[in-house]
């Protein structure tokens, strides 16, 4: 399956107006933004659980990175509650689920396939001093990307050079870029080469972004 797979294109979905698609796991659905591949596939994805659902115990052949939009997800290393980033390298293994029921924003296959390095944040508790009504954490960075998230006041500009392309998820609030609203849930993947120049609406906007990772995509190595 290829979906969203030309990265030279800027690419713009609304996945609150997206159908949710069944899992092969009961209880648990998705969105799909972006993929290369059938159930193994690099991918980028919006996935629900429903209240006490969960998936089969799993190893990440080739990583997973997450940030928890609503709800606690759960797994044997603990209760991870909305807001938290996560990074699971390439070779960790799991038994995800959710008590309570989460929706969650998930990247597999996209690791450097030497990173051994794991661990969770959580994203407001990383965030600086606001500079020009946006105040920014540093979540992850390495030799192919770098990771950030926002608050951005109403009115301020969120801008990036973004060399290696741009990838943005709207997590709360409303932002406008290139003509486009882009509200809670809204995705946003721009080619290398393009710039990001956004303003956040009246109340705001919360926003995750990755740069750099563009040119390593690739389907996974199976």
């Amino acid at each position: 399956m290829e979906l969203n797979s030309d990265f030279s294109q800027r690419v713009v979905v609304h996945s609150a107006q997206e159908p949710w698609q069944a899992s092969p796991m009961p209880g648990v659905d998705r969105r799909m933004l972006d993929r290369i591949g059938g159930e193994v596939a690099r991918a980028t994805t919006i996935v629900r659980y429903a209240p006490g659902s969960k998936f089969s115990a799993h190893t990440h052949t080739g990583g997973e990175e997450f940030i928890v939009l609503d709800g606690v997800f759960q797994d044997e290393h603990g209760d991870f509650p909305a807001g938290t980033y996560v990074r699971n390298p390439p070779t960790t293994s799991h038994t995800p689920g959710s008590d309570q029921g989460c929706t969650i924003f998930v990247k597999l296959w996209q690791f450097d396939m030497g990173d051994r390095t794991q661990f969770r944040k959580e994203m407001n508790a990383e965030l600086g001093n606001p500079r020009d009504g946006v105040a920014t954490a540093e979540l992850h960075r390495d030799a192919r990307e770098k990771v950030t998230y926002h608050v951005v006041d109403a009115g301020a500009a969120l801008t990036s050079e973004g060399a290696g392309g741009i990838e943005l998820l709207v997590i709360d609030g409303t932002l406008t870029e290139g003509g486009d609203a882009l509200r809670q849930g809204a995705w946003l993947r721009l080619p290398e080469g393009q710039r990001l120049a956004a303003v956040a609406g009246p109340g705001g906007a919360k926003v995750w972004i990755k740069t750099g990772h563009l040119p390593y995509a690739k389907p996974p190595a199976v």
